[in-house]
């Protein structure tokens, strides 16, 4: 696993200018209860943020991975493999709150802080011929809700 850590770390770098930082996150392969359990679990507004991965057009029971900046963890479902390029895009999306939260990137909100995830997604999927909006059924709006701080 720490090779793949190594070499998302280095695309991310260089496809999006993300620092590459080799503070590789720890790992953790839980239940989907878990998971919605850390998502929702209480945090003081200015220190821990937790960025939830759940699939567009489910409900918030089915996420599937989560990134805890307290303690630089990300939550993998436990039927993760990484086999395939969908599941592998959803570790390029918690790597990227990773290499965020180790680079002290502060955002205006939670939401905000999810796009630069989705654009890393879509281009790791681009590398395999897929995209986002397809593999994981996303529309424009969702997308919108999922990445902007609506006040």
């Amino acid at each position: 696993m720490n090779m793949m850590f190594s070499w998302i770390v280095t695309w991310l770098s260089v496809t999006l200018s993300l620092p590459a930082v080799y503070e590789h996150p720890q790992i953790e392969f839980v239940s989907h209860e878990r998971i919605l359990a850390v998502s929702l679990s209480e945090q003081p507004v200015d220190s821990a943020m937790k960025s939830a991965y759940m699939p567009p057009g489910r409900s918030r029971r089915y996420i599937e991975a989560v990134y805890d900046d307290s303690s630089r963890t990300i939550y993998l479902d436990q039927n993760w493999t990484g086999l395939t390029p969908a599941e592998t895009s959803v570790l390029v999306h918690e790597m990227v709150h990773h290499l965020q939260n180790v680079a002290g990137v502060k955002y205006e909100c939670a939401q905000a802080r999810e796009e630069l995830a989705y654009i890393a997604q879509d281009r790791w999927l681009a590398l395999s011929g897929r995209n986002l909006m397809k593999e994981f059924r996303l529309d424009p709006m969702t997308l919108l809700v999922r990445t902007k701080c609506i006040h």
